[in-house]
């Protein structure tokens, strides 16, 4: 099976339309095909963009056709947990919705459902997406395959590594290790910085920790580590990193991701690394990977549409 693994959407419904047609998919019975081959979506399909409802519509319609298939990123679980009420907290959800940042992260997507049934049946849907796939040669995740994390979730998930309600439970606890489990694969493992460090992160928040390249697997300090803002990087101590951070060997097939706002012209990050998230709820392009089978990956397999 052939795949071309698309990134993080968030809404961008023109640019996917427009990437489906560059590599080769048309609209036939209703759905986009190519084929021979099938999309993956990584997630983040939701929030930011202009044109929430008929990028859902696309690519559900492309799962339930069989042309394509999609995974879990941070926004749609965070969607999930925003509708999901708080057992513990009567009348208040998972996600807070009164905390500052969540209903602005939010506001795109409830714009369009809040308060419709819409709203409780797309994140349904939602709850269908697997967290991670290895389709056989290569693996997809929406911010970090973390083996470890993995297999101590995979014996407490529904089919196809799917949340059971519990897991979006605990996985709304700060503090429970399920929580930091889905943080890591869906958002990135961070690292506390040293006392007294902070930086802002891309909308401004105060950030006491740090996500770290994880694909890096000779990193040694914070600075060669973290991921900030162009231009903030003298903030974060060259000092080495705890222990345990230091050398996470990956034996695994090919790992492709996206998350992480890449910018520039896109390549790979290595024969084993690929992000494809590269902006594109902001003026970034649509990336994709197409896949064939090799063993190892290369940036001529790397296609866009929307770099200026």
């Amino acid at each position: 099976m052939n795949f071309d693994v698309i990134g993080d959407i968030h809404g961008q419904y023109d640019k996917l339309v427009a990437l489906l047609k560059h590599l080769g998919y048309s609209e036939s019975t209703g759905t986009w095909r190519c084929e021979g081959r099938t999309a993956i979506f990584l997630g983040d399909l939701i929030d930011r963009g202009p044109k929430q409802l008929a990028t859902i519509d696309l690519v559900r319609g492309m799962v339930d056709a069989g042309s394509a298939r999609c995974i879990m990123g941070n926004h749609e679980f965070n969607a999930i947990a925003w509708v999901t009420p708080d057992p513990e907290r009567p009348g208040k959800y998972l996600r807070d919705h009164h905390k500052p940042g969540n209903r602005e992260q939010h506001q795109a997507f409830l714009d369009v459902v809040e308060g419709t049934h819409l709203q409780r049946e797309i994140t349904d849907w939602f709850r269908t997406l697997p967290l991670w796939l290895d389709v056989g040669g290569l693996r997809v995740v929406h911010a970090c395959w973390h083996q470890a994390f993995m297999d101590r979730l995979s014996p407490l998930m529904g089919p196809n590594q799917t949340l059971t309600n519990e897991l979006v439970l605990f996985g709304s606890q700060k503090g429970h290790w399920v929580y930091e489990a889905i943080e890591a694969i869906c958002k990135g493992p961070e690292v506390e910085l040293p006392a007294g460090i902070t930086f802002k992160d891309k909308e401004g928040k105060i950030r006491h920790e740090v996500r770290v390249r994880w694909w890096l697997l000779e990193v040694r300090t914070f600075r060669e580590a973290g991921i900030v803002p162009p231009g903030n990087e003298q903030m974060i101590p060259d000092i080495a990193l705890p222990a345990e951070w230091v050398g996470h060997p990956y034996s695994g097939p090919p790992v492709v991701f996206g998350h992480y706002w890449f910018t520039g012209p896109p390549k790979v990050i290595s024969p084993q690394f690929a992000c494809v998230d590269y902006s594109a709820a902001r003026d970034g392009p649509l990336v994709a990977y197409r896949w064939d089978g090799e063993p190892e990956l290369s940036s001529e397999k790397l296609e866009w549409v929307g770099l200026r």
